[in-house]
């Protein structure tokens, strides 16, 4: 079912985008850093840092539609932080530059070394399939149940975008969806053909010949996906499920 959730090249290209942005936080720093830091408050600091990072990693070509957005946020009034000579940011261990994040910014040359953490809100905009009108729980998504917008922020949610139509269009919705909503991975999933024990038929095809045999489904049969089937014989073959319930396997 892998191929079901591709998301595509940009994807692929945002995630170069956050390794990139780990190799440039001490290059950054230092650049900055050198400018009369003591002027300058943590969230301008802060934000030139970003800009820098997403200028710099992000490809904004053809293949990579997505636009960046960076939101700074406040640190807490109650900080009183020392003077310091350089600050050097940096991303907290399993954070990433995407939706709600956060970045790390330490004293590394000062009287007093201190740590804070900045919260930091990264929007990714671009276009993607949004639903028109409420699908219930379980319905099968139609081509008309969803329309496409060019600017919808990609990093809004963890779960990613189904960028393409035939990647929902067919599918079975996992909860309700209501309208405004953009589509993503954890909102569709294969409807069932069949169920743990049913008969169905399986189809065996290879060159030049096609025969078919009835047998007992070993698990229930998702479209899309493997599922095995018990012939009569014993045998135990498994096939990829069809919209009509049948297993087709390919020798």
């Amino acid at each position: 079912m892998a191929a079901q959730y591709s998301i595509t090249a940009r994807v692929v290209n945002l995630t170069r985008w956050h390794r990139t942005v780990r190799t440039l936080a001490v290059a950054a720093a230092g650049t900055l850093c050198g400018v009369g830091v003591y002027a300058q408050s943590l969230d301008h600091f802060a934000r030139q840092w970003i800009d820098q990072a997403l200028e710099t990693s992000v490809d904004m070509g053809q293949n990579t539609p997505l636009r960046p957005e960076v939101v700074i946020g406040t640190l807490d009034s109650r900080l009183q932080l020392a003077p310091c000579g350089r600050i050097e940011p940096y991303l907290p261990k399993g954070t990433q530059l995407w939706g709600r994040t956060r970045i790390g910014l330490k004293c590394v040359e000062g009287p007093v070394a201190w740590n804070v953490f900045l919260p930091v809100t990264v929007k990714a905009w671009g276009p993607a399939w949004v639903v028109k009108k409420t699908v219930q729980a379980n319905a099968i998504l139609q081509a008309g149940d969803a329309e496409r917008q060019s600017e919808v922020d990609w990093a809004d949610a963890r779960s990613p975008i189904v960028a393409l139509p035939e990647q929902w269009q067919g599918m079975q919705a996992a909860f309700t969806l209501i309208p405004g909503q953009a589509i993503r991975q954890n909102a569709v999933k294969p409807p069932q053909a069949f169920a743990v024990g049913s008969e169905v038929r399986v189809v065996t095809s290879g060159i030049g010949f096609e025969m078919s045999a009835m047998g007992q489904a070993m698990n229930t049969g998702l479209v899309g996906q493997q599922a095995r089937v018990k012939l009569a014989n014993g045998k135990v073959v498994s096939g990829v499920v069809r919209a009509e319930g049948t297993v087709y396997v390919n020798i």
